[in-house]
């Protein structure tokens, strides 16, 4: 097992920006933007708005999901030659639904430091406001763009209890909408619309009724989703559920003991529903 251990060695910090508002960063981001020696982003041109609104000065290079893999070796070098850098996206936590996550994992790798600085993100404020339970919650970020792998994703998820945030487009909202109706059945949800932006918005509604709310299609979305009421285990055999508990590297052993927690049935009776086929 690695430690991990903030030291003097080169840093690459993770540097959330605003997702809307410019009060939404911290005294902290502006000045690790200040005192790095360059700053990797997703748009040039975004990130250099935000650096002229703080009268930031700084070197800025791309770094998108097209060119990541060559970033992390330009980034190493940075590193190896004592350099501090800072990696932002245009918009909120880097890593979180953005790159960053190959060059995070090849930097610890190889090292050197990784800080992440707390900041602006979406998923906190949609949750918080939803009305829904936030603790547990599951955030997924995007479906797939593709309908067909979509619909997988979401039979995967519509067993989970916990509550669940998605991101989406605008011209793929109402279809996602529509898709957790028909699989999840209809459940609580809340649509946050431009977060932390002059036209904020947030819908209170049900699955099988969001049709009839009149939501503007433009911005950047956050679906919140009640989590199922059904347990995950109220579709499987007792024996499904006993191998499931195995395949997540229980023993036998423990894994009919928690199956009868589960299901609040004595462990005799488990063992002998699973040993009896």
């Amino acid at each position: 097992m690695k430690e991990k251990e903030i030291n003097e060695n080169p840093t690459l910090y993770l540097v959330p920006t605003p997702i809307g508002n410019m009060e939404d960063i911290t005294l902290r981001s502006i000045r690790v933007l200040k005192e790095v020696e360059v700053i990797f982003c997703e748009d040039t041109r975004i990130t250099r708005q935000l650096l002229k609104h703080f009268d930031i000065k700084k070197e800025l290079i791309a770094c998108n999901d097209h060119n990541e893999e060559k970033m992390k070796i330009m980034i190493l070098g940075y590193l190896e030659q004592n350099k501090n850098i800072a990696l932002v996206s245009d918009r909120g936590t880097p890593v979180v639904s953005d790159p960053g996550y190959k060059i995070v994992s090849y930097v610890v790798e190889k090292g050197y430091n990784v800080v992440g600085l707390p900041g602006a993100t979406a998923l906190i404020p949609a949750l918080i406001v939803s009305g829904l339970p936030p603790n547990p919650f599951l955030f997924y970020g995007f479906l797939n763009n593709k309908v067909t792998k979509k619909q997988k994703e979401l039979e995967k998820l519509k067993s989970i209890e916990y509550t669940i945030i998605f991101y989406e487009a605008p011209h793929r909202l109402l279809e996602t909408l529509a898709l957790i109706n028909k699989i999840f059945g209809s459940r609580k949800i809340s649509i946050s619309r431009e977060i932390s932006k002059k036209f904020e918005e947030v819908y209170y509604t049900n699955s099988s009724q969001y049709i009839n709310e009149k939501i503007k299609i433009k911005g950047e979305f956050v679906i919140v989703v009640e989590g199922s009421a059904e347990k995950i285990y109220d579709y499987l055999t007792i024996i499904e559920h006993v191998n499931l508990y195995i395949r997540e590297g229980y023993s036998e052993k423990d894994a009919i003991k928690l199956v009868a927690k589960d299901r609040n049935i004595a462990k005799s009776l488990v063992y002998k529903k699973y040993h009896v086929r």
